[in-house]
């Protein structure tokens, strides 16, 4: 039960930071003001960082991980694109992340609630994912 927990814990956060990588890429070149974009890179690293690490966990567990699920980005895209062209705006762009890092914070903590018989190894990741996401959230509300 513990491996089988551990390893869908560590899909959840494989398909979650490849969201939050792909939703930062759709969104950075629209960014005008430069600590926005800042601190938009800065997450990205995270994740990225971030996301090396589960690979090497599902690794070990032989396991290819999660990608996102097509509608869910198909959504994410028309939302953001829609969005962008009404108001292209750095406010739209900490609107659309915000509501994103949102997201992510809910459905990790409640695969972290689901999956409780996973090891703590990626219990620790899955809580690292949220404090990513709650610190970007937090550093978006000067821009909303």
């Amino acid at each position: 039960m513990i491996e089988q927990d551990t390893i869908r814990l560590l899909r959840e956060c494989d398909s979650g930071v490849k969201m939050g990588i792909s939703s930062i890429d759709d969104v950075i070149d629209n960014v005008t003001s430069k600590e926005l974009k800042c601190f938009l890179s800065k997450s990205k690293e995270k994740h990225s960082e971030l996301s090396k690490e589960i690979d090497a966990l599902l690794s070990k567990y032989h396991d290819e991980g999660k990608e996102p699920g097509p509608m869910l980005k198909g959504m994410s895209w028309i939302k953001t694109n829609v969005k962008l062209a009404v108001d292209y705006s750095d406010n739209t762009i900490a609107d659309l992340m915000t509501d994103g890092c949102n997201m992510g914070i809910k459905s990790l903590s409640k695969y972290l609630n689901e999956y409780a018989a996973a090891d703590e190894k990626s219990k620790d990741i899955t809580k690292k994912l949220i404090k990513i996401e709650e610190d970007l959230s937090n550093q978006l509300r000067d821009y909303l």
